[in-house]
């Protein structure tokens, strides 16, 4: 049995596609269906450990959740992880593949189709439903000839679909015309109607401009959705879509500079929920606040290059300063290595071949490597006493003394490094903080309280909240209708 398939295409990047599609995973799973997300290729530096052993985008994990499955890779089968502006490492159904330039990945990229297509169909067997997200704009004319993410793929795999389209933006019978305008007739015939998100007001006001869009495309608005507060608790799905707005918080101030390919920016999401932590991003041409109690180095795709912005913004002599008066610092991943002593990339792994010297709060060296650790962790710290659990996801090989003090041990495994006097801690373990009693003893230990409320069952209450919107506002019996 082959699963009916529907896609989402969107007039633009973060116009809602991933929390749709999630939400959708939801709501179709609470109704018995077997139903599976699907995007062909995705750009994001926020990557997730699969069941599988691979690697895909964190809003296909997340989208897996919501399905209640384990995250695959056939899910995302390809994943490009931008280490500079014209450069990505290429991840194909789980496994590094390349490093690219966007010129040498756009020419390659046809040849990735036959793989995309199977994926797809391998996920589509023995399910209900597969809801597949496209990429960016659903008509960006100069890619198509190379598309594999959203017409190309929707021509390939023979799909109908749906367009998902910003109110918040303003202009949304613009982008719904343009698009149709741009699409070839063919094209247009596979687009069953339009979806409006993150909707504010009456929706009567909307009634004119449904009727423009369906008089002008043919295609029926199938739906407002509604702005859903959920989606600001869930995990975003590019790094430096942080949460600009959020109001400053009270409590134990921890800083965290926004380097260069911040990769995984959702392990501070769990202290970002905290109601006694402010959590601030410290964004480039602003100092570390003098009053922060904890710096956080978070991981990046690019560490020599994430080590000479920390220099460039003057943020090394900051977090100097914030030591000598008694600050705590916490280096996740490629946070831990630029800690160490000095970053070697002699393959040109992540850029240009060399080495960095490193801030040397840690006496540890790393060098990068081609060979990439992928493993989910659960397990029991021995120094705290407490459970700890999520993965590491990492290119390098960190040697020195500095390991010989661990700052965990879990199930006797040491793990990561600490300082002397036990204030600078270094570790390799993404989604740590999501472990609710690890996280209250942490903040504990930095001056600050937390409630060991468990992030994962947040994260579900959320989903289950979109659910509720999505299902109010969309008609899902005749949604499942429009799938093939």
């Amino acid at each position: 049995m082959r699963a009916r398939r529907l896609m989402v295409l969107g007039t633009g990047s973060d116009v809602g596609k991933s929390l749709l599609v999630a939400g959708l995973c939801r709501a179709y799973a609470r109704r018995g269906l077997k139903v599976a997300p699907f995007k062909a290729q995705n750009m994001s530096n926020n990557a997730a450990v699969t069941a599988d052993g691979g690697e895909i985008g964190r809003a296909q994990a997340l989208q897996a959740r919501a399905a209640g499955l384990p995250p695959v890779t056939d899910m995302n089968p390809v994943l490009l992880k931008p280490d500079t502006d014209v450069t990505a490492q290429v991840v194909v159904q789980g496994r590094v593949h390349a490093r690219l330039s966007a010129a040498d990945y756009q020419r390659r990229k046809p040849a990735l189709r036959p793989r995309v297509v199977e994926s797809l169909d391998r996920l589509s067997q023995g399910r209900d439903l597969v809801l597949i997200e496209g990429a960016g704009s659903g008509a960006e004319r100069y890619l198509r000839p190379q598309d594999i993410s959203n017409m190309g793929l929707a021509s390939a795999a023979d799909l109908p679909a749906v367009l998902l389209a910003d109110e918040s933006r303003g202009g949304v019978t613009a982008a719904v015309l343009g698009h149709h305008l741009l699409w070839t007739p063919a094209e247009r015939a596979r687009v069953a109607g339009v979806i409006v998100n993150k909707f504010r007001g009456d929706p009567a006001i909307f009634a004119p401009a449904a009727a423009d869009i369906r008089q002008a495309t043919g295609w029926p608005v199938l739906g407002l959705l509604r702005w859903s507060e959920a989606a600001r608790a869930l995990p975003a799905e590019d790094s430096l879509a942080l949460d600009a707005t959020r109001a400053p918080g009270r409590g134990l101030v921890v800083a965290v500079p926004e380097l260069p390919r911040i990769a995984n920016a959702d392990d501070l999401d769990p202290l970002s929920a905290e109601p006694g932590v402010d959590l601030r991003w410290v964004r480039p041409g602003h100092p570390l606040p003098a009053e922060a109690a904890v710096v956080v180095l978070p991981g990046s795709k690019s560490t020599r290059a994430a080590l000479n912005v920390l220099r460039a913004e003057g943020w090394d002599i900051d977090l100097r300063a914030h030591v000598r008066r008694g600050g705590r610092v916490l280096g996740i991943c490629a946070g831990f290595q630029m800690l160490g002593r000095r970053v070697c990339d002699p393959d040109g792994i992540e850029g240009p071949p060399g080495e960095t010297a490193g801030l040397g709060l840690l006496d540890v060296e790393t060098v990068i490597g081609p060979a990439k650790r992928l493993s989910e962790i659960a397990a029991t710290d021995a120094i705290s006493g407490t459970r700890v659990s999520g993965y590491e996801m990492h290119m390098g090989v960190t040697t020195g003394a500095g390991l010989r003090r661990p700052w965990l041990r879990l199930d006797g495994r040491p793990e990561g490094a600490l300082s002397a006097d036990g204030r600078i801690a270094g570790t390799y373990l993404h989604g740590i903080f999501g472990s609710g009693a690890f996280r209250a003893q942490w903040l504990h230990a930095m001056g600050g309280a937390g409630s060991a409320e468990d992030h994962a069952a947040r994260i579900e209450s959320m989903l289950d909240r979109l659910a509720d919107g999505i299902e109010a506002d969309l008609d899902l019996d005749a949604l499942l209708d429009l799938a093939r």
